[in-house]
């Protein structure tokens, strides 16, 4: 068994036909049963995603909070970008300081509405690295934006094991370089905020490719995180080899992804088919090889 990875399930999501629909009218049975079937399938936590909730927010929060909590004792990740929908759905919940709170960022309006909260439930919390002016440009505007928030979070109470780093994976039809700080960022989280977690949406990084071709992206990308200690990701755990490699059953793989990326390139022919479909995905997510849905292919 190799290191091991928290899996937050992400489909629970407004944007989702069926959920969005079941949301919407209130209808518990299909939030229900996906909470069920995330849970066997090793979710550790379950994103309840509800989006900016504009309307009902609040309302809308405490109902969902509910709901899940009846049928599962899998913790819940509470995702909206409403403060007040944030606060209501973690007052509804039955272990507030079990509840991963989803997100805070350094906008004051969020900061200030929120930290207080999480400080004052005990709940643990994703530090978004979202910053002033948007997206950090490299590493290193990450770090000092992560550094600003911490410190933020700690003078509310909220200690630096509460904090979940989150450096924001970008698609990689954008491109490989934001990628690649967003890695390299993460190999510096334990010098700038000693004792926090990391996590990361891992779907992101496959957001707008087809959707046959997503899992590759997404599984080669957490092996190539692994090598940095990430924490956690956000993930679909209806893939499940996505999930086997996050819980530490392929450590073959994921030690061929790092020998990769400390630059000991393989001979592409001794390789099997399962482990040359992952060598040219890193490549891919490596930037060496310029990103085309037809990138397995070539």
């Amino acid at each position: 068994m190799g290191n091991t990875v928290v899996c937050v399930a992400e489909s629970i999501n407004i944007m989702s036909k069926r959920i969005g629909a079941a949301m919407k009218e209130r209808n518990p049975e299909p939030i229900q049963k996906m909470a069920k079937e995330e849970t066997e399938l090793g979710a550790d936590y379950l994103d309840l995603n509800i989006g900016p909730a504009k309307k009902d927010g609040p309302e809308l929060a405490s109902w969902i909070v509910k709901v899940v909590e009846e049928v599962v004792d899998t913790p819940i990740s509470l995702d909206t970008t409403n403060p007040e929908a944030m606060i209501a759905g973690l007052k509804a919940s039955k272990n507030p300081q079990e509840a991963l709170m989803n997100s805070i960022t350094i906008q004051p309006e969020r900061l200030e509405k929120l930290g207080p909260f999480a400080a004052e439930v005990g709940c643990e919390v994703v530090a978004l690295l979202w910053g002033p002016d948007g997206l950090p440009r490299d590493a290193n505007e990450r770090a000092s934006l992560a550094v600003d928030l911490v410190m933020k979070l700690n003078e509310f109470g909220i200690p630096n094991e509460k904090i979940w780093v989150d450096p924001i994976i970008t698609p990689i039809t954008l491109g490989a370089d934001q990628l690649n700080e967003a890695l390299m960022f993460l190999s510096m989280l334990q010098d700038i905020a000693p004792g926090a977690k990391s996590i990361v949406g891992l779907s992101n990084v496959s957001n707008g490719v087809a959707t046959h071709l997503r899992p590759y992206l997404n599984r080669a990308l957490l092996m190539m995180l692994m090598k940095y200690d990430v924490y956690s990701a956000i993930l679909d755990v209806y893939d499940k080899e996505l999930v086997e490699i996050a819980k530490g059953q392929h450590p073959d793989w994921v030690a061929l992804v790092h020998r990769i990326m400390d630059g000991d390139e393989p001979d592409p022919k001794t390789l099997s088919p399962k482990e040359l479909e992952i060598y040219k995905t890193v490549r891919v997510l490596m930037g060496k090889t310029i990103f085309s849905e037809s990138w397995l292919q070539i």
